[in-house]
């Protein structure tokens, strides 16, 4: 048996069985990799996969087992790889993050340049979707570390610690009847009609389950996942805007010149955490551990480096 083997199934599954992608994203041929497998099941004396014709349908039960030990080798192979780079390389390299809009837009830039500076020779790639993708990212190794609100904690493959807490502003055309209210209501809100984020992205589902414990349906008039999108709609008067409120300071600094007035949500909608993730069981280099410090001054790579080890479940904000 060989890597080249082990991959093949692995991209395999990762493909929904479908050997064709799986060939095309290996830049193989489709005979080749599924030559490979059935190699790979003759020397094993098992059918990692059940077939129909030629076509596979479903990982038995052992090949679930073997998936597993292909999943563990395939994880040290890249870690020895990153303790190469750690050791041979001198803090040098690519840090890969995996992030949402918002993340990178609006809290990413101050930690990526102050890790470059204290990392010169290290370079960042930002790789942006929604948290699922961010999620599938860190489980596939596209990324080493992930940031978003939804999603990760959900993934048993990855280690996640809360990062920072934030909350939902309403931001309003200047001029709009409820600027002058003081203290704003659901039901006030729920009659206007709302540009808010698209239902996987920035908190979306905290907003969702106020207006639901009251009965009330919103009036959503658009959807978007670019905050800036959410800003402009409502400087043209489409509706009220619910943001996050790390995306407006640029209107609180400046709200007589913006012709939009900002409003905190957090009472009305809650609380939300962004957390932080890395691939359950991965070596984490040292400018990975400095990024994490960075992002809040709440993690340490002490901290970090326990919960990977499985120490460390998660801690209070």
């Amino acid at each position: 048996m060989n890597l080249h083997q082990f991959r093949f199934v692995q991209e395999a599954v990762r493909r929904d069985l479908n050997l064709t992608e799986a060939a095309k994203s290996l830049h193989t041929s489709q005979p080749g990799v599924s030559k490979a497998i059935i190699e790979l099941e003759e020397e094993l004396g098992i059918e990692i996969f059940a077939r129909h014709g030629k076509r596979l349908k479903r990982v038995t039960e052992p090949g679930q087992q073997v998936l597993k030990c292909i999943d563990v080798i395939m994880r040290e192979l890249s870690n020895l790889k990153r303790i190469g780079e750690q050791y041979s390389t001198e803090d040098s390299g690519t840090l890969s993050i995996a992030t949402t809009h918002t993340q990178a837009r609006y809290v990413l830039p101050e930690p990526v340049a102050r890790l470059r500076q204290a990392y010169p020779k290290v370079n960042v790639s930002l790789h942006q979707g929604s948290p699922d993708q961010v999620a599938r990212m860190l489980i596939d190794e596209v990324a080493e570390i992930g940031i978003a609100t939804e999603a990760l904690d959900s993934y048993t493959e990855l280690v996640t610690l809360p990062c920072y807490e934030w909350q939902h502003v309403l931001v309003l055309p200047g001029g709009h009847p409820l600027c002058t209210k003081e203290n704003l209501t659901l039901e006030d809100i729920a009659q206007e009609p709302l540009i808010t984020y698209h239902p996987s992205y920035t908190g979306r589902t905290k907003i969702d389950h106020a207006f639901a414990v009251r009965k009330l349906v919103p009036r959503i008039a658009l959807e978007a996942i670019d905050s800036d999108v959410i800003k402009t709609y409502v400087k043209l008067g489409l509706g009220v805007g619910i943001a996050a409120e790390m995306s407006v300071r640029d209107v609180m600094d400046n709200e007589s010149q913006s012709g939009l007035v900002v409003r905190p949500a957090g009472q009305l909608f809650g609380q939300n955490v962004a957390r932080v993730a890395f691939k359950r069981g991965a070596y984490l280099r040292n400018f990975v551990y400095k990024f994490a410090e960075l992002l809040s001054n709440r993690l340490d790579r002490n901290l970090v480096a326990r919960a990977m080890t499985g120490h460390v479940n998660d801690y209070e904000l």
